[in-house]
C-alpha cells in the first residue's frame, strides 16, 4: 500500500508526548494547541508547573502553589482533545497519586511504605492501583506512567528510593503486577520503569548518566525479574530509563533511552515484549545534552527501539528526522502499538470526557488499613510500661520534631498519656538549647520525628543540631522513636541503636500518626517488615 508523505508524518506524529504544565501561561497553551492541530501529536505528560518538572529543580526555580491546578488540568485536558483529530493518550507520573503534581488531590503512601505491608496484603496495593486508576480517570487521564519495577538495592541512590517497592526482587514484581492489575481493572493504562532496573545507582539520572556495572546474567538473576513477570502479566508499556549498561553495549556507555542491544536485542528478541515502549523524559540531561542538531535526539531514541517519546522538545524537526531515516514498516509497528493502547484506553471512540468524582473518604480508608499492616517495630522493649510508669512519676515528656505538639500523633496518645510537650519546628522559630534544658528533667523522652523530605539529599533536610540533640538524648535518657519518612534516615541518626524503643511509621499522613498513636497506647503487635536492609549505628 502506498502512503503519502503527509500521512506518514501524520503517523510519525502519534509518537511524540511533549510536556505540558497545568500552571502555565496562555501563550504556552496555545502553542501546545498548535502543535497538536499541526503535528497530529500522540499525547501529552502533564507537570504541575515549568519550575516542577523533571530538571529544573536545580534551577532553584520556586514552585508556585495553586489550589486551583485540578480544576485547571480537567479544563486543559478538554481544551487539548478538542484540538487533536486524533484523540489524544494523556500521561502523568502519578506513582503515589495525582497529588505527584497536583495540590488538594487524594495522596496515597510511597511505593517504599506499600513495600512494607506482608506480602499477604498485596490486595492492598491492588486497591492503590484501583484507586489511582479512579482518581485519573476523574481528570480526564488515561495513562499512569507507573509503578516502579526498579529494586532498590543501594542505600545511597538519590532519585529511586522511597519510590520502589524496595530490594526483594519477588515482593517489587508482585507489587508492581498488583498496582497494574488495579488501574487495569478501571481501565487505566500502566507502565513499568525504568528498564532494565534504576535501583543499583547512585547518580541521579535527571542530572547525569548512572552506569550499571552488571552482565546480562546478574541482570537477569535481580533487576530484570520483575521486567520479565510484568511481561508475563501483559503490561501495558515498559518504559526505558537514562542508564548505561556498558556489558549490553560492547563497552560503551550509551544510555540505554538510545540502545538498540537494550530494547530490540534484549527487551523485544530475548525478553519477548511487544507492547509500548516509551522512553524516560527526553529533557534529562543525561540524554538532552548530546546532540546539537534540534531532532537528532528523537530520531536516535526511536531508532534505537521507543515507540513513545515522552517529553520531547524538538516535536516539528523530531517528526522531520524520523521521517527522512526510518523506514515506513518501523514507522507502522511503532504506529500500530500506539493505536493498540489508545484502543484498550477506549479513547478511540471519542470517549474522551473525564468520568467520576475524586473520592477523599475512600482514600483515607484505604490510607488506614495500609497503616495498620505497615507499621514496623524495629526496636522494643516493652516500651509502653516504659512510658506509663514514668507518666506515674511526672518524668516522661513528648518531644515532637518538624511539627508542632497540636500532631495528630500526640493528641492520640493524650486520650491515655498526657505529659509535658516540646516541640522543634525549624531553626527560624524554635531554640533547640533551651528544649535540651527543659528536658532534662525526664527520664523517658517519647519521640517523633516527621522527617523534612522523602529525598536524601542534605540529610533528608534534617539539621544538623536536631542530630546532636536525638544523639545526646538517646544517650542520656530512655527514648522510644517514632520515625514518619523514609525509613534510609534511620542510619543518619546517631546512637539510635541505644533506643528504648523504635518503629517505622514511614508516612506522616492523619491515618499513619493516628494509628501509631493506637498501636503505642494499646500495645498491638506490628505487621509490616523494613521492605530495605538499614543498618542502625
Amino acid at each position: 500500500m502506498k502512503i503519502t508523505a503527509e500521512a506518514l508524518r501524520q503517523r510519525i506524529g502519534q509518537f511524540f508526548f511533549p510536556a505540558v504544565f497545568i500552571n502555565d501561561t496562555e501563550e504556552n497553551i496555545q502553542e501546545t494547541e498548535r502543535l497538536i492541530r499541526e503535528h497530529n501529536i500522540g499525547g501529552l505528560t502533564f507537570f504541575h508547573s515549568r519550575a516542577s518538572a523533571a530538571t529544573n529543580y536545580e534551577s532553584k526555580k520556586k514552585v508556585v502553589f495553586n489550589d486551583d491546578s485540578y480544576e485547571k488540568i480537567k479544563a486543559l485536558i478538554v481544551r487539548y482533545q478538542k484540538a487533536a483529530s486524533t484523540p489524544l493518550l494523556i500521561s502523568i507520573d502519578a506513582e503515589w497519586g495525582l497529588a505527584m503534581r497536583i495540590e488538594k488531590t487524594p495522596q496515597y503512601p510511597y511505593a517504599i511504605t506499600l513495600g512494607a505491608l506482608p506480602s499477604t496484603k498485596s490486595d492492598l496495593v491492588f486497591e492503590v492501583g484501583k484507586q489511582i486508576g479512579l482518581d485519573l480517570k476523574a481528570a480526564g487521564i488515561q495513562y499512569n506512567l507507573s509503578p516502579l519495577a526498579d529494586i532498590n538495592n543501594n542505600p545511597n541512590n538519590p532519585v529511586i528510593g522511597y519510590r520502589s517497592f524496595g530490594e526483594n526482587k519477588e515482593k517489587v514484581a508482585d507489587f508492581s503486577i498488583e498496582y497494574l492489575k488495579g488501574m487495569s481493572e478501571v481501565g487505566v493504562l500502566g507502565c513499568l520503569k525504568h528498564f532494565p532496573g534504576h535501583g543499583n545507582t547512585n547518580v541521579d539520572s535527571h542530572l547525569g548518566l548512572p552506569v550499571l556495572k552488571e552482565t546480562l546474567e546478574e541482570l537477569l538473576e535481580n533487576e530484570l525479574y520483575p521486567f520479565i513477570k510484568g511481561i508475563e502479566n501483559n503490561v501495558d508499556s515498559i518504559m526505558i530509563g537514562h542508564l548505561a549498561v556498558p556489558s549490553l553495549n560492547e563497552g560503551k556507555d550509551t544510555s540505554a533511552t538510545l540502545s538498540k542491544a537494550v530494547i530490540q536485542d534484549l527487551l523485544r528478541n530475548k525478553l519477548g515484549y511487544d507492547g509500548l515502549v516509551i522512553s524516560d523524559a527526553l529533557n534529562m540531561h543525561s540524554v538532552s545534552k548530546l546532540y546539537e542538531t534540534k531532532g537528532q535526539l528523537e530520531w536516535e531514541a526511536f531508532h534505537a527501539g521507543n515507540d513513545v517519546l515522552c517529553f520531547a522538545e524538538n516535536v516539528p524537526e523530531g517528526i522531520e528526522a524520523i521521517y527522512k531515516n526510518a523506514s515506513p514498516d518501523r514507522i507502522f509497528e511503532s504506529y500500530k502499538r500506539i493505536i493498540k493502547a489508545k484502543e484498550k484506553a477506549g479513547i478511540l471512540s471519542g470517549n474522551t470526557a473525564a468520568s467520576g468524582e475524586l473520592n477523599f473518604e475512600k482514600t483515607a480508608e484505604l490510607n488506614l488499613q495500609i497503616a495498620q499492616n505497615a507499621l514496623t517495630t524495629i526496636i522494643d522493649n516493652s516500651n509502653s510500661e516504659l512510658a506509663f510508669e514514668s507518666q506515674k512519676n511526672n518524668k516522661l515528656a513528648k518531644l515532637s520534631l518538624y511539627k508542632n505538639t497540636e500532631n495528630t500523633f500526640f493528641k492520640t496518645l493524650n486520650s491515655k498519656l498526657a505529659s509535658p510537650e516540646f516541640a522543634f519546628e525549624n531553626l527560624e522559630i524554635s531554640d533547640i538549647s533551651s528544649i535540651k534544658k527543659e528536658l532534662e528533667n525526664f527520664d523517658t523522652i517519647l519521640i517523633s520525628l516527621f522527617v523534612p523530605k522523602a529525598k536524601p539529599m542534605n540529610n533528608f533536610e534534617i539539621d544538623n543540631e536536631v542530630l546532636e540533640l536525638l544523639s545526646s538524648l538517646l544517650q542520656t535518657k530512655k527514648c522510644i522513636v517514632y520515625v514518619f519518612g523514609n525509613p534510609y534516615v534511620l542510619p543518619i541518626i546517631p546512637n539510635l541503636k541505644k533506643a528504648s524503643g523504635l518503629v517505622q511509621a514511614y508516612q506522616d499522613f492523619e491515618e499513619f500518626q493516628k494509628t501509631a498513636g493506637i498501636h503505642f497506647l494499646d500495645k498491638i503487635t506490628s505487621n509490616g517488615n523494613l521492605p530495605v536492609n538499614i543498618e542502625i549505628q
